[in-house]
């Protein structure tokens, strides 16, 4: 998906139509290994031992993560800045694109 660097759109800082530069940002940060519901901490936390169906904490399954379909393209997410006030609106929804914008 190309984006132009430039549109003009509504700022409701200034409340009117003004210049406001285009800028891709990522779409989220990935979980941690340190955090508190990693795997690595709740079997050190002895989780998934004993008898009986370990759940969410027993083995994984049979397929590998590579042989697994993929999504060709990620989401994108939009921020505008407003040249006049310089305060960024965000655009919320992602859009799934194939070209990413070229920077």
């Amino acid at each position: 998906m190309k984006i132009p660097k430039t549109t003009n759109r509504y700022c409701p800082y200034c409340k009117a139509k003004t210049a406001q530069k285009v800028k891709l940002v990522s779409t989220g940060a990935k979980r941690g290994a340190l955090r508190r519901g990693s795997l690595i901490r709740a079997k050190l936390r002895g989780r998934g031992v004993g008898m009986g169906n370990k759940g969410k904490w027993g083995s994984k399954p049979p397929v590998s993560k590579f042989k697994r379909k993929t999504k060709t393209t990620k989401k994108t997410n939009i921020m505008y800045t407003c040249s006049k006030c310089g305060k960024s609106k965000y655009q919320k929804k992602g859009t799934r694109s194939g070209k990413q914008l070229q920077e």
